[in-house]
């Protein structure tokens, strides 16, 4: 039998809670909360009671609560994984004026939604903050699921602006400043967009999110170092890196190589130097 356990991190810069359950077992009895829960069910199965609606939740089901909806739920099928999202009411203005334009309260119609989409940048979020991740990482991992969260289930529909100018002087910041902290707040700047539309324009225009842009160019600049035979500690700290294990892990992530393997292969070649 699985243990059953919970664990949770708040995140100050992101204003809300990320936690986890599993192996859950017990009923939930009728109750509500004062601000926003957001959650994607991971396993097992439960009858969901909310308002008058009573429905069966399982895998894949994305759980929207407004303050103030009672819900209650009790086990189905197997023991629950769940993982949720607590966002006070602030946090939640604040991003539906970043992510809409209009500073009103979000209320969601429907308390269980299918949509993959929206779970899997749910499920990346969650993985973000209890994983401790770089700011830019959270932060934007926090607009890209807001982004489809809001505008689809509060809102119209999502679109993504194609802002190419606007996107290039974010890339031509990241590639000027790609050895120090970078935030969101700063690139959206650079850019003369909300930190929302950036991280939308630019997944469209470059395929990867703002952060995911400057760990490459972090590692194309450290491969650069190591081919001229600085050591793997050096380059890690001239490239950003404050953790090797971490600039390990995304070296080889990017490259097949560990950055040691990567100074072999031009050894001889500047050894002869």
């Amino acid at each position: 039998m699985r243990q059953a356990a919970r664990t949770a991190r708040y995140d100050p810069a992101l204003g809300l809670e990320a936690y986890g359950l599993r192996a859950v077992d017990r009923p939930f009895p009728s109750h509500f909360h004062d601000h926003y829960v957001i959650g994607v069910v991971e396993r097992g199965t439960r009858t969901l009671t909310c308002g008058r609606r009573r429905q069966v939740i399982g895998p894949g089901d994305v759980l929207l609560f407004n303050p103030g909806d009672s819900h209650a739920c009790v086990q189905a099928d197997g023991s629950l994984d769940y993982r949720g999202l607590n966002i006070p009411r602030s946090t939640m203005l604040a991003l539906a004026e970043e992510v809409t334009g209009s500073r009103a309260m979000p209320g969601f119609s429907a308390a269980v939604v299918r949509d993959g989409e929206l779970a899997g940048r749910l499920r990346a979020l969650h993985r973000a903050v209890l994983g401790d991740k770089p700011e830019l990482r959270r932060e934007e991992a926090l607009l890209l699921a807001w982004g489809r969260l809001l505008p689809g289930y509060a809102g119209a529909a999502e679109t993504a602006p194609a802002c190419r100018a606007e996107v290039e002087r974010a890339c031509a910041f990241i590639r000027s400043r790609y050895a120090r902290h970078i935030t969101l707040e700063e690139l959206s700047r650079q850019a003369g967009l909300s930190k929302s539309a950036l991280v939308r324009a630019f997944a469209k225009a470059k395929g990867v999110t703002p952060y995911r842009y400057l760990m490459a160019v972090r590692i194309s600049e450290a491969r650069r170092l190591l081919e001229r035979g600085v050591s793997p500690a050096e380059a890690a700290v001239e490239t950003g890196f404050s953790d090797q294990s971490h600039f390990t892990n995304y070296f080889t992530a990017f490259t097949g190589l560990t950055p040691g393997a990567c100074r072999a292969l031009f050894r001889e070649e500047w050894e002869r130097g």
